[in-house]
């Protein structure tokens, strides 16, 4: 941020989060500008492919025709929204120590991907490295951290649980928009049993 002028944007998994929220509220007083909000591609691929969704909600699902944006396409609505030049670029604080895929990828390009105007600040910087540049610029890590030990990016058990236990609210929320994720933890609720019952 020293570097270049820039313009926040975060992608939302599920609209409305509170413990989501309060991360960008507090990002924003940090920054001094605001973070806008679009919802990541994934909400709208898991909608269309009727993840959680009661068979009743399909059918208006399709209706919609909500469409399936890239991040490049979601890049270009910001910088037309924002009347930044075209010749921006989108910088993404994804490492290579994340996960499997993201290593593969970030290895073979680098921290640069020219083609989507993408770059990778922190792409092969170790999890100490990058806990002291936030501590050095003095911003805190999310409760995601404290909660989950990573980012919440999915609507798997390993958030789920521990979004019902810590932040109920948001878990009804998330039941507005994906009505049966209740059923991944009747699954999770299922198998300790019946692995109680085999021991």
């Amino acid at each position: 941020r020293d570097a270049f002028e820039f313009t926040p944007y975060y992608l939302y998994l599920v609209p409305g989060l509170e413990f989501v929220e309060d991360y960008l509220d507090y990002a924003e007083q940090k920054l001094g500008q605001r973070v806008i909000r679009l919802p990541h591609p994934s909400f709208y691929r898991m909608l269309n492919n009727a993840i959680f969704q009661a068979p009743e909600r399909l059918r208006t699902i399709a209706a919609l025709g909500l469409g399936e944006p890239s991040y490049e396409d979601i890049r270009d609505a910001v910088i037309e929204d924002c009347g930044l030049p075209d010749s921006c670029w989108v910088a993404s604080g994804v490492r290579a120590a994340d996960s499997p895929m993201r290593r593969a990828a970030l290895m073979k390009n680098g921290g640069l991907n020219a083609n989507r105007r993408q770059f990778y600040p922190c792409w092969d910087w170790n999890k100490e490295r990058l806990l002291n540049e936030l501590k050095a610029a003095d911003i805190l890590l999310p409760v995601d951290y404290k909660v989950f030990g990573r980012s919440f990016d999915g609507l798997d058990l390993r958030f789920l649980v521990k979004i019902k236990e810590h932040f109920p609210r948001d878990y009804a929320r998330i039941l507005e928009w994906f009505p049966l994720a209740d059923m991944e933890l009747a699954r999770y609720e299922f198998w300790k049993k019946s692995k109680a019952v085999a021991e």
